[in-house]
């Protein structure tokens, strides 16, 4: 059931707006005034906020202010109610990040009509973006509604790579978002001596270059095909324009984002402390996953495998000799198969 937190200090529309919610079977949880709708908010999860902006203390502006500061809440829905029709009221709601205005008084066919379409809206743009979206089709139809950036699918550019093609390197400056439709492409660092730290292997559905976009600065890795690759070219102007305009996206990347920054510390501290034979086994393992094909074998160089590793290429092949000889892997030509996941899972916990 859909959770809905009314703040309003005026104890009859609260109490007439709370009746209309429950009799079309939302749960409604009702606080008196900004700071009690604030409380309420740290102690249970909601999926909308109407909130009164006229209320003694902390009006409906500084409880908004909260909302979007905190990370956790700042992807609820929220609107506004106001006896106030001023366009420069609803201007300054809308520029906190309001998603809506209901001006008192409203009937109840209006009231509906605002939640149903911000609960809609919400479970569109709630959809898993975590690692992938199911199409980007999908991805441009959930935020058609925005106005603005209704051309935004028809500006995508479908791009062709071979094998070993760059896509854009460490320290370019990002001019797109890119969509993978399909193949396979790496992310890498390079130091000072040209030596090549893979940071990780993306397939189909999955966005490239996001980070950089977001945060404004140069690509802080490089891109590059590791087979024949499909790509939607998405123009920087666009995506930014869509992250400001639209919350429920911005969240999604930032989550993304986020996951990335763990993957990236997590992969740095097994670097410093886990054996080679465990950092093999761990590589061997993503890249089974980014393939997507538990029971197939993949093909991946020496070379990059190595760069995934952090160890020389020598070393790898060792490791992975001793996998074939334990009966884990099974190599046929270049192309690897895991016949043992689960003791290649215990080799990373227990390091040897």
């Amino acid at each position: 059931m859909v959770r809905i937190l009314l703040i309003e200090d005026n104890a009859s529309v609260r109490e007439n707006t709370a009746e209309i919610l429950e009799l079309a079977d939302y749960e409604v949880l009702t606080a008196a005034d900004g700071k009690e709708g604030v409380k309420m908010l740290r102690e249970h999860s909601v999926d909308l906020i109407i909130c009164d902006i006229m209320m003694p203390g902390l009006d409906g502006y500084g409880v908004l202010h909260i909302v979007m500061r905190n990370p956790e809440t700042s992807h609820i829905p929220f609107i506004f109610l106001t006896a106030k029709a001023e366009r420069s009221d609803m201007r300054k709601g809308m520029n906190l990040g309001a998603d809506d205005y209901l001006t008192k008084p409203y009937d109840d066919v209006e009231l509906l009509d605002a939640v149903e379409a911000r609960i809609e809206r919400t479970r569109q743009m709630q959809k898993d973006y975590e690692t992938s979206v199911s199409g980007l089709d999908d991805f441009f139809h959930d935020v058609k509604e925005v106005e603005s950036l209704k051309e935004l699918s028809r500006e995508k550019k479908l791009r062709s790579f071979k094998k070993k093609t760059v896509l854009y390197h460490q320290g370019d400056y990002p001019n797109h978002l890119i969509y993978i439709k399909s193949g396979k492409i790496k992310t890498y660092k390079t130091n000072s001596d040209g030596k090549e730290l893979i940071t990780g292997i993306h397939g189909a559905e999955d966005f490239l270059g996001f980070n950089d976009l977001i945060t404004l600065s140069d690509h802080s890795e490089g891109a590059m095909s590791i087979e024949e690759v499909e790509a939607y070219f998405i123009p920087k102007e666009d995506f930014i324009q869509l992250i400001y305009k639209d919350r429920g996206v911005a969240s999604s990347f930032i989550k993304i984002l986020s996951k990335s920054i763990l993957d990236i510390e997590e992969k740095m501290l097994h670097l410093a402390y886990n054996t080679v034979r465990q950092r093999v086994a761990e590589a061997l393992l993503s890249v089974q996953k980014n393939y997507g094909k538990e029971s197939e074998a993949f093909s991946i160089s020496r070379e990059d495998l190595s760069n995934i590793v952090g160890t020389s290429p020598e070393s790898v092949i060792r490791t992975l000799s001793d996998f074939k000889t334990e009966g884990l892997i099974a190599i046929e030509s270049n192309k690897i198969k895991l016949l043992d996941v689960e003791e290649l899972a215990i080799i990373i916990s227990r390091g040897y």
